[in-house]
């Protein structure tokens, strides 16, 4: 995998993984622990047992009756969903620094981007 196609599958896991499975994989965020079957551990022993074509039938496909959607057009040459079970792989192995720019990529709520404006009109008057 490239360097760019490894940024491309952190910042999609930032943007449409994180919120269930959490920045780091453990799938201890609000949504997460809220879901049933719960987001499972993707840094967990049983999960990266899974073969790369597991991973990416499940990202692909979805898991019927459960919170994990299908991502992917039938048809499309996917290489972000194989990128993305790249980036599963290293998911146990994750720096704090490789951690930080995942958060600093997560979506931010309209409210979010409003206090953090407010705060930088306020350090940086003009």
């Amino acid at each position: 995998m490239t360097e760019e196609q490894s940024k491309q599958a952190r910042l999609h896991w930032a943007s449409h993984c994180a919120s269930c499975h959490a920045v780091d994989g453990s799938g201890d965020t609000a949504v997460g622990r809220n879901l049933y079957p719960h987001a499972p551990d993707m840094r967990a022993a049983s999960t990266q047992r899974l073969s790369d074509g597991e991973l990416y039938f499940v990202i692909k496909n979805g898991v019927r009756l459960t919170g994990m959607p299908a991502w992917g057009e039938p048809g499309d040459d996917d290489a972000e969903g194989w990128a993305l079970v790249g980036f599963i792989r290293t998911l146990p192995r994750l720096t704090e620094g490789e951690l930080d720019e995942l958060r600093a990529n997560l979506p931010r709520t309209p409210h979010e981007l409003r206090e953090e404006l407010e705060e930088q009109q306020f350090l940086h008057p003009q």
